[in-house]
């Protein structure tokens, strides 16, 4: 599991929004009627997730699982019949995408995995390659209610690594790469993965030929690649091949200028930091809402200070500062399971040098653009809405995505409170 780190020292309230009538029910409109789905929210800041200045005062209509207007409150009109929602000044965003997680294998475990991420604010996530089985494919067009929108890489790509999981495609030629993403392909993968790694100096890494392979095969496809890697060179080396994307920063060594120079030539290119932990003491007793009191004793007593793995995190951290200084593309994912990981990525990503409202963008608009997710990622006319109503805004602490009020995903919203009751519970 990956671990916390540096977190806010606030324990969350599970709280719901009320859907009862503010203000002048069943206020006149210009369409709709008695038994409209249109629900009114008004009295919000808005960040949109684009990275523009927040709607100050602003409202957004929902009406059949979509934003249908977005602006001001008191200049939308109404539909006769629908619901009003004051959200007393709360700031709302668009739902999170996580661009890199490993989740389960039965239906029974993604649904109640998907429904922990759909608690905290997660719209989207992308398992990244460890999916060989037929359930995967399944799951993405799954529309159980409450629950986050799951995709999948698939089989990802690597060169063979005995002892370790074989699930992935294992090549050792340019043909049986090429066979390898064809096979995805014909299962309508967009995004594949391919790991660049002898981990640890265990194995023969997957080389130039056969990841060359991969992505030129997958370009013909009309498909993209994302890559694992840990070396400086070997990002060099995957970005002139034409990689789509990196599920891993920097990890060896701090980039220098010929590596800058590439990113720069690859504006395209999206960078999924995926940062390690900080190593440093910290509470989290904000995931009590979620967490067995067990469990999180357990957590909370790995929140330690770790020299050792502070190094391994700044190492990561300044390399995302200077590509975010450089204007790369960059989405958030965070490995592994854990739901509420997005939130300490996010906070990962600013002490690594960038903006809260950068992190933002990383983690709804860039995020749900690399999965081709074109009708997520932002409050607009027409996008699904998948929204967050928090307590308090990102954009002063990023830390205050933790303060979730509530959360709806596809026009409805999310019964956290029953989540919490079975997260706690275990079942």
């Amino acid at each position: 599991m990956r671990r916390a780190s540096r977190l806010s020292r606030a324990r969350p309230v599970v709280l719901a929004l009320s859907l009862s009538v503010v203000g002048l029910t069943g206020a006149c409109g210009a369409d709709g009627g008695p038994g409209t789905d249109a629900v009114l929210f008004e009295n919000a800041r808005i960040l949109i997730g684009d990275g523009s200045a927040p709607i100050e005062n602003g409202a957004f209509l929902v009406e059949a699982g979509r934003f249908t207007h977005v602006g001001q409150t008191g200049a939308i009109d109404v539909p006769r019949g629908a619901q009003r929602v004051d959200l007393g000044g709360r700031t709302v965003m668009p739902a999170l995408i996580n661009t890199h997680a490993h989740l389960g294998s039965t239906r029974a475990e993604l649904i109640a995995q998907l429904g922990h991420f759909a608690f905290w604010g997660v719209g989207a996530v992308q398992s990244l390659g460890h999916d060989s089985a037929a359930l995967a494919l399944e799951m993405r067009s799954d529309t159980t209610p409450g629950i986050a929108r799951y995709l999948t890489a698939g089989r990802g790509i690597t060169a063979p690594e005995p002892g370790r999981t074989e699930t992935p495609y294992w090549v050792t030629s340019a043909e049986q790469a090429r066979a390898a993403v064809r096979e995805l392909a014909a299962a309508r993968i967009p995004l594949l993965k391919i790991w660049v790694d002898d981990r640890n100096g265990q194995y023969e890494k997957l080389g130039p030929e056969l990841y060359g392979a991969v992505i030129d095969e997958a370009h013909a496809n009309g498909q993209r690649v994302a890559a694992h890697i840990f070396s400086l060179e070997d990002a060099k080396g995957l970005l002139r091949a034409g990689v789509d994307a990196f599920a891993h920063g920097i990890r060896d060594t701090d980039i220098d200028d010929e590596g800058l120079a590439l990113f720069r030539e690859r504006p395209d290119v999206v960078l999924i930091p995926n940062l390690p932990d900080r190593g440093e003491a910290t509470d989290v007793g904000w995931l009590a809402a979620t967490i067995p009191a067990g469990q999180l004793e357990e957590i909370q007593a790995a929140m330690t200070d770790r020299p050792d793995v502070q190094q391994r995190f700044a190492i990561q951290a300044r390399n995302l500062g200077r590509l975010n200084e450089a204007g790369v593309r960059i989405a958030m994912g965070t490995d592994g399971s854990a739901a509420w990981a997005a939130h300490v990525e996010m906070e990962d990503m600013v002490a690594a040098g960038m903006s809260p409202a950068r992190v933002i963008v990383a983690s709804t608009r860039n995020g749900a653009r690399l999965l081709g997710l074109e009708d997520t990622g932002t409050i607009e006319v027409g996008r699904s809405a998948d929204f967050i109503v928090l307590d308090a805004d990102p954009l002063e602490d990023i830390r205050n995505t933790r303060r979730i009020n509530a959360v709806w995903l596809r026009g409805a919203p999310v019964d956290r409170a029953a989540i919490s009751a079975r997260q706690l519970a275990g079942t």
